[in-house]
């Protein structure tokens, strides 16, 4: 039987300096927001900031777990109403043809319990994904280094981008083709254009699981499962992944499960090293949760950019029981919360966390 690491506030080592890494991070969101903010007449999230599709459904938590996934919100059977939505990772709005990891955000609603910091009064639980199994950075000053890079090249020569996508691309396949994968060139515009809807997602970054420690993945269970190396040629469509996306989920809707994989070993499972992918033979991932979309369009001009502006997601929306851990996460908490205050001053559209999936339509 695995022993499963508790959770401890001493997992957690601060650097000397994280607060000064931390400003430069938001020092860096803001120039990204300032960049594209004059570009769009208004406000887009400073990364993920092009939405390829907005789902509603639910979140049904699996009776009768076992304690150790018996955690936080898991911690009873039960159904939650859940909105998701599916984007790539830029800061600016490209065009699909530049290679870009997708991302995905659940937003649970109705959760009862108690909160993390800045979350208070709220009754949500965020889950912030990208579909690979690590971050792309070790932790906050690696972390700041990649968004220079990014912000520098934020409103940059978007044909020059699509040219160096499709070289990225190739090198990347090059790595792929020997087993490999490199995070910086999928980030850099050589990601695999694979469907968004036949993606497994992880959360990179370790999450507090109550009285132990864990990452997340959404995993694809149903049809959908079959488009999980479909690919999606964008040649002359800027907007290609709406139009996929589109097509797919009002033919057959999705379901995913949510699953968890526990912290056996601090050494092989760090909680500071977020680029370390944990060995799934030492923890295997464990269903908790099944999220059920029925057929819906998945993008529609104008009331999706609307529902896109009333939402914000970040790792630091939802329950003290999965408080995240790690320097990533440490250093994700005030630049996010930053960037949705920007956007909704922009915007004239203040954020606020909806307590029913109806006040998403009123």
């Amino acid at each position: 039987m695995a022993q499963f690491v508790h959770f401890s506030p001493d997992v957690e080592k601060v650097a000397a300096d994280e607060a000064e890494t931390i400003r430069g991070l938001e020092e860096q969101f803001r120039t990204i927001l300032d960049t594209t903010s004059a570009d769009y007449d208004r406000g887009v999230r400073a990364v993920h900031a092009k939405g390829h599709g907005i789902a509603r459904g639910t979140l049904t938590v699996a009776d009768d777990l076992p304690p150790e996934l018996a955690q936080g919100l898991f911690a009873h059977g039960g159904t939650f109403e859940a909105v998701l939505r599916f984007s790539t990772n830029a800061g600016d709005i490209l065009d699909d043809s530049i290679s870009l990891p997708r991302g995905l955000a659940i937003k649970v609603l109705g959760v009862e319990g108690d909160r993390l910091p800045g979350s208070e009064g709220d009754g949500t639980q965020d889950f912030v994904m990208a579909n690979a199994p690590a971050f792309a950075a070790a932790d906050p000053k690696q972390f700041l280094g990649n968004l220079k890079l990014l912000a520098k090249t934020t409103d940059k020569a978007e044909g020059a981008k699509k040219l160096l996508s499709a070289f990225l691309r190739g090198a990347e396949a090059v790595v792929e083709a020997v087993g490999g994968q490199s995070a910086m060139l999928s980030t850099m515009g050589g990601a695999k254009p694979v469907h968004p809807l036949g993606a497994t997602y992880y959360s990179q970054t370790p999450f507090r699981y109550g009285e132990h420690i864990a990452k997340f993945a959404v995993v694809p269970v149903s049809g959908i499962r079959d488009f999980a190396d479909e690919t999606i040629n964008a040649s002359g469509r800027p907007d290609a992944i709406r139009e996929a996306m589109n097509e797919l989920l009002i033919e057959q809707g999705g379901t995913w499960e949510l699953r968890v994989q526990l912290c056996t070993d601090l050494e092989k499972m760090p909680v500071e090293d977020a680029s370390v992918v944990w060995d799934e033979e030492e923890s295997p991932f464990r269903t908790v949760a099944t999220i059920t979309v029925e057929p819906q369009l998945a993008w529609q001009p104008g009331a999706s950019d609307a529902t896109e502006d009333k939402l914000s997601f970040m790792p630091w929306h939802g329950l003290a029981a999965h408080q995240p851990l790690g320097g990533v996460n440490r250093a994700r908490n005030d630049p996010y919360r930053m960037s949705a205050g920007y956007r909704g001053r922009v915007n004239g559209c203040p954020i606020h966390e909806p307590a029913r999936l109806a006040e998403l339509t009123d």
